[in-house]
């Protein structure tokens, strides 16, 4: 029986405000089996506080400490590299004062940019761009939250973080230097320390092949996908990443449970 659960967020325990059926049975049985669980999102739109208070208010009571989204690693990061950097950000207001306390200085001068910090961003326009892109051929540095293409809404999805990256660098000629968010060991590595546990004791359940089951197989980590968010049948049968196994919903995690 594996010992921690990681669990992507979007597509997997929801659809935008709709609990998928049985997510919350689900992570009240492994809580009372003694199971660690966190929750992993790549979206950089809402604080761990947002994302527990979500979970929270659609049946699944959580504390902040047990989210952990691209924005948090984001901001770990920098604080080990560069501690007093003077940032420039794509993002949205969450992120930018998730930034703020953690004692960032961030800007829109150019000449002063040392880093340019992209992310998932619903208001992304061209003065953006234009900024980013000035301070990049200044050589400020360009690091990115998520890799994400598009991410799952109610009724369909809309462009994710993919499109700010693929902006900043066709205009700049220049490649993001890291992305911190999932399939990236950073995250992986940060829900591992927070639950305690080696890569052999969990399970990263999620709903997308090239990020969080190939993650999962780069980490030593056991995968499972769920069929309720951007991979379908018919994907997974064509796809040259394979999970350990496959549920049509996070409701079927429960065999794991009991079967094991």
């Amino acid at each position: 029986m594996f010992k921690g659960f990681i669990f992507d967020l979007d597509g997997t325990v929801y659809r935008s405000d709709q609990l998928i059926p049985g997510a919350d049975g689900v992570i009240r049985l492994l809580r009372e089996n003694k199971r660690r669980v966190v929750f992993l999102s790549n979206k950089p739109i809402q604080t761990r506080e947002d994302y527990a208070s979500k979970l929270t208010r659609l049946g699944i009571p959580t504390q902040p400490d047990e989210v952990i989204n691209s924005t948090f690693v984001m901001t770990n990061y920098l604080k080990k590299i560069a501690p007093q950097a003077r940032l420039f950000v794509v993002g949205e207001t969450p992120f930018i004062e998730e930034l703020k306390r953690a004692g960032f200085k961030i800007i829109d001068e150019p000449k002063e940019i040392e880093y340019v910090v992209a992310a998932f961003d619903r208001t992304f326009d061209y003065q953006k761009l234009n900024i980013a892109f000035q301070a990049i051929k200044l050589g400020a540095h360009f690091v990115a939250t998520n890799p994400d293409r598009t991410c799952p809404v109610e009724g369909g999805e809309i462009p994710d973080c993919a499109g700010m990256i693929a902006a900043i660098e066709a205009v700049t000629g220049k490649k993001v230097e890291i992305i911190v968010g999932k399939p990236s060991p950073l995250i992986i590595q940060t829900a591992l320390e927070v639950m305690g546990l080696k890569p052999e004791d969990c399970i990263l359940i999620g709903d997308r092949l090239e990020t969080d089951i190939e993650m999962g197989k780069d980490f030593g980590i056991a995968t499972g996908i769920v069929l309720t968010g951007v991979t379908d049948e018919k994907t997974l049968k064509e796809s040259s990443i394979h999970p350990d196994f496959v549920f049509q919903s996070i409701a079927d995690v429960q065999d794991l449970i009991i079967g094991r």
